[in-house]
């Protein structure tokens, strides 16, 4: 039978999000605006809800006078997106 796949994750755009902070230590905002194509606003909101949930981590600093938001994926976040992928293969039935 297929395993269930995570709501959260299904989402393009927080899918995305996720498998580029799994392969780095942490990424500042304009960077995944970049990587993604997303706009500034929907990313935005899709990191709130990644950071709600528990996946990311949101750290708001400054870089001289301008504000730099930058993201970095939790334990929690690590433990989740490797379920999914797990959970994918069921789709593919890959093992």
């Amino acid at each position: 039978m297929f395993k269930p796949l995570d709501p959260l994750l299904h989402s393009e755009l927080r899918l995305a999000v996720m498998s580029l902070l799994i392969s780095i230590e942490e990424a500042e905002f304009p960077y995944i605006k970049e990587q993604t194509g997303a706009t500034s606003g929907n990313l935005s909101v899709q990191i709130d809800k990644l950071s709600a949930a528990g996946y990311i981590e949101v750290k708001k600093t400054f870089k001289g006078k301008k504000p730099c938001t930058i993201c970095r994926i939790t334990p929690d976040g690590v433990k989740a997106f490797e379920a999914y992928v797990e959970a994918l293969k069921s789709y593919l039935k890959v093992k």
